[in-house]
């Protein structure tokens, strides 16, 4: 089967089609996702996820902000089984989310852990990464607020930050705050949307 494009191994298609059985299963009691997605569960948030390691395709250890589903965090632990090396930290501060994040990397052997924690903290606990995502969190002006700590551990860090059509005039707003070098991918599933790809982030003095 090929995700966006590229081939994925029978091992990590079961791994993933286990995930989306469980996320059915929690979805109904406890609300991961808006309902009407629910249709396009593969394209809309699978495939969405999935291109997120897919450009960053390596054994690397990640931060994964607001985790909620599971999207793209869990994805990319999913991968990085395949791989058996590199790590995902799961940033959740909703307990039954976090909950739900648990079971799937137990279940799936998915790479990962659950860290219960506001963002705003997270990295003294978590500790550097070598990269950042985050999915339908927050506008970018405060997504690098939450980033920037990480960025001052490591200043190799990379961001991929999954952005809507909107995305232009909120690079505007960041850039009267924030320096940084920036990718721009367009999105592997939805035309108007891209992932952000930020490194170098420091604040403007």
């Amino acid at each position: 089967m090929n995700i966006n494009g590229r081939s994925v191994s029978r091992e990590t298609l079961d791994r993933l089609e286990h995930f989306v059985e469980l996320f059915r299963k929690w979805n109904a009691t406890t609300n991961l996702v808006a309902p009407s997605t629910l249709g396009d569960l593969w394209s809309r948030h699978i495939a969405d996820s999935a291109q997120i390691f897919q450009l960053a395709p390596k054994p690397l250890t990640w931060a994964d902000l607001g985790s909620g589903g599971g999207f793209p965090g869990i994805i990319t632990a999913i991968f990085l089984a395949e791989l058996k090396e590199g790590w995902v930290n799961l940033i959740e501060s909703n307990n039954k989310k976090a909950a739900f994040l648990r079971v799937a990397l137990k279940e799936t052997g998915a790479r990962g852990s659950v860290h219960p924690v506001r963002i705003e903290s997270a990295h003294g606990i978590v500790g550097p990464c070598d990269v950042i995502s985050a999915r339908a969190l927050a506008e970018l002006d405060l997504l690098l607020d939450y980033i920037e700590p990480w960025a001052a551990q490591n200043v190799d860090l990379r961001c991929f930050l999954n952005k809507g059509r909107d995305y232009e005039a909120e690079l505007e707003k960041a850039r009267g705050r924030w320096d940084f070098d920036l990718l721009i991918h367009n999105s592997s599933v939805e035309a108007s949307s891209v992932v952000l790809e930020i490194s170098q982030l420091a604040a403007k003095r």
